[in-house]
């Protein structure tokens, strides 16, 4: 299977050379695609310099719209797949053959060990209940849908209709891939949370969101 590594950024000019020469220990730059949502420091350059594919935006459009306009790149350059993996460096480029082993599946999702005491108490109810939500209009169990690190074929990436551009397009793509017939499945990843980061999810616009697109996916 030929697969892009797909890094949706915005601002990360502080963690990106380290995640991207991280993953490049695994994959080669050329297959390495990151998608500078309208950063205002120095994300794109860094990018560039090391060699990696690199599509932006031209002002700062959402992690959703970010990952669609990769799928059209990925699409486009004749992959099979893409990873997608967070800029800040939370996914560990030595655990992607776990998703590659999930070949028989569309979309692998990774699974982390989410915990009360391993992650801040609003993130970790605010996952508990999402996945709940996403795994009852999807129709199949979902354990970890806001885990950014997953494996996308491009049957997947080119025929489910997105149409939402912020966090909530990661639980649009579940949900409208498991309807479409789709195979869902997961892969288990650790899990880690650097002290004194702060998650670009807003708790109250986000969670809004979420629950406007689910409402939307429950009257289909």
């Amino acid at each position: 299977m030929r697969f892009c590594i797909l890094i949706p950024a915005y601002n990360e000019e502080k963690k990106i050379e380290k995640t991207l020469r991280k993953v490049m220990e695994y994959v080669p730059p050329e297959d390495i695609l990151v998608v500078d949502d309208g950063s205002r420091d120095r994300t794109r350059e860094i990018a560039e310099k090391l060699g990696v594919n690199v599509v932006s935006h031209e002002k700062n459009m959402g992690k959703g719209m970010a990952h669609r306009t990769g799928f059209r790149w990925v699409c486009g350059h004749g992959y099979d797949a893409a990873i997608t993996m967070d800029a800040d460096g939370q996914h560990k480029p030595e655990e992607l053959e776990r998703f590659l082993h999930a070949g028989e599946y569309d979309l692998v999702i990774g699974k982390r060990d989410i915990t009360i005491r391993n992650s801040p108490v609003v993130r970790y109810w605010t996952n508990r209940t999402t996945s709940l939500i996403t795994s009852l209009l999807a129709g199949v169990r979902v354990s970890d849908s806001q885990c950014g690190y997953r494996l996308i074929k491009k049957a997947v990436m080119e025929k489910v209709p997105l149409t939402t551009t912020r966090f909530q397009t990661e639980t649009e793509i579940i949900v409208k891939a498991a309807r479409m017939g789709f195979r869902i499945g997961e892969v288990p990843i650790s899990t880690v949370y650097e002290p004194g980061r702060k998650s670009r999810i807003n708790p109250f616009i986000d969670t809004l969101r979420f629950l406007k697109l689910a409402i939307r996916l429950l009257l289909l």
